[in-house]
């Protein structure tokens, strides 16, 4: 697994390959563990998304990885879009090794993710998350994300949500973010 060793600049970003799905899976269990610290051990026990869901992704064209030096992933992103009331791109999952963190290496994979949702014509990112966790929702709304109300949500957002409360995830508060995605323009953030 990477180490801490300098990544290349800029980032290489590119499709996750069929090969490389355990190692994003090991990626996942590795990021896992930082929740243990927050007492929440449930979703550090978590299984990650299995071969044949990260395999989805990987066909249509929606998982893509951060590399090292090497080649070899240290991050993941994985994102559907959705039609509702506007043309959205979902962030599914992203998931940056702990070797990786704090190198700017999850913003890198949302930035290309919105660069890709603007090219498609895509008005905005959203994603789901935890309100609370550092690296989750303020780690968000550092890089242009607002939180949304509930009479925001769209239906595929309440869909995704009713989901999560399935799996055990409203536990802790969670919440809907949104950024928008204007042609051209990435959003100034906070140092």
């Amino acid at each position: 697994m990477p180490s801490l060793a300098p990544l290349p600049t800029p980032l290489p970003i590119r499709p996750a390959t069929a090969a490389e799905l355990p190692a994003l899976q090991e990626i996942e269990r590795a990021a896992g563990e930082a929740f243990r610290a927050l007492g929440m051990d449930a979703v550090a026990d978590d299984e990650p998304p299995t071969t044949a869901e990260l395999e989805r992704f990987r066909r249509a064209g929606r998982a893509w990885v951060a590399t090292d030096g090497d080649d070899a992933p240290v991050a993941y992103v994985l994102s559907e879009p959705t039609e509702h009331t506007e043309r959205t791109e979902h962030i599914e999952q992203i998931t940056v090794h702990p070797s990786a963190a704090r190198r700017r290496v999850g913003r890198a994979l949302i930035e290309h993710l919105a660069e890709r949702a603007r090219a498609e014509g895509r008005t905005a990112l959203t994603l789901t998350t935890f309100a609370d966790v550092p690296w989750n929702a303020p780690y968000y709304a550092r890089i242009g994300f607002r939180p949304l109300t509930d009479a925001e949500l769209t239906p595929a957002l309440r869909e995704i949500r009713a989901h999560e409360a399935e799996l055990g995830l409203d536990r802790w508060p969670r919440l809907c973010m949104h950024r928008a995605l204007a042609a051209g323009v990435t959003p100034r953030t906070a140092p």
